[in-house]
């Protein structure tokens, strides 16, 4: 089955800037009209108002119509609301802070408010988010409260999400989770998942969602101010990013959509999650996920050793 295009809802939290209502509809509205049927947020994002503004967009359509996936192990707490959350990424008022939470206790709570937000009564997916600090907990108790949650029927899948790999390899290869969300280790410039992660769900038929296409921005427009890992790109990778621009412009394609294309090839990908905070982005990452990248393009890429050899390509260049 070939990989589908998933909206990221990060940006409707405010990520790094301000999203208006209206843009954040906008964009949800744009994926819409552009076929895309998945969605992706989470609590963290803008401390709930993603999961707000993705709801109050979705709720136009049929629930059935659509995949919805949040996620578990940052519970939200009121406090005073003074000052912002920018430290965390997010132009947004600090009405609540972040509690690490992966017990069986919090991730029921967290995901009741989760589906208070959203305005729904499920959601598809349930990803334990980001267990790095946290994998004794996460395996013994948070783990199994999802097991029980899809037993339960409150979800329908259960997995975690998260930006390494090693952890992810464990969860599917000692759990039974049904997916994973690997984000920035799966891209054009890092193909750290190909060791570990994506072979072991290869074998086990377990469903991978790769997230942060772009890494962060480096591959979106490669530039001195671009951003990678939410960070400024170093300059290596910036000089690399720079070289497979040139390539795919000179073999009539773009970047983007090399990029895009290089995610959905891996046989065991079903989806690549891409975030925008406008329409036009989204109709953008649309309308290059769906053009053609020429054989040649990558045919190159492999030559010059700016690929490995063992990474599936698309098309005929398999």
């Amino acid at each position: 089955m070939s990989a589908a295009l998933a909206f990221g809802a990060a940006a409707l939290g405010n990520l790094y800037t301000e999203v208006t209502d209206e843009q954040a509809y906008a964009a949800v509205a744009a994926a819409w009209r552009q076929g895309i049927r998945a969605f992706d947020t989470a609590p963290h994002y803008g401390l709930g108002l993603s999961e707000r503004r993705l709801g109050a967009a979705l709720r136009a359509h049929p629930r059935d119509a659509y995949t919805l996936s949040t996620k578990v192990g940052r519970r939200l707490e009121p406090c005073d609301g003074t000052g912002d959350d920018l430290a965390n990424g997010f132009a947004v008022r600090a009405t609540h802070r972040r509690v690490w939470d992966f017990t069986a206790d919090g991730i029921r709570r967290t995901l009741d408010a989760s589906l208070e937000r959203l305005g729904v009564d499920r959601v598809d997916t349930v990803y334990l988010h980001d267990p790095d600090d946290h994998a004794e907990q996460a395996f013994r108790e948070g783990y199994p409260a999802l097991e029980r949650l899809r037993a339960e029927g409150v979800v329908g899948a259960i997995g975690a999400g998260m930006n390494q790999t090693a952890m992810l390899t464990r969860f599917v290869r000692d759990t039974d989770v049904d997916v994973v969300l690997c984000a920035g280790r799966y891209t054009l410039l890092d193909q750290s998942a190909l060791t570990d992660l994506l072979p072991a769900a290869a074998d086990r038929g377990t469903a991978v969602v790769l997230g942060g296409p772009f890494n962060s921005g480096l591959l979106a427009d490669p530039k001195p101010t671009a951003t990678y890992d939410y960070a400024q790109a170093p300059p290596r990778l910036l000089e690399r990013a720079l070289r497979l621009k040139a390539l795919a412009e000179a073999h009539g394609t773009t970047l983007r959509a090399a990029a895009l294309a290089f995610c959905a090839a891996h046989p065991a990908v079903t989806a690549v999650l891409v975030g925008a905070r406008s329409a036009a982005e989204v109709d953008d990452c649309a309308a290059q996920f769906r053009g053609p990248v020429p054989a040649a393009f990558w045919q190159e890429a492999r030559t010059t050793g700016l690929l490995p050899a063992d990474a599936p390509l698309p098309g005929d260049a398999l």
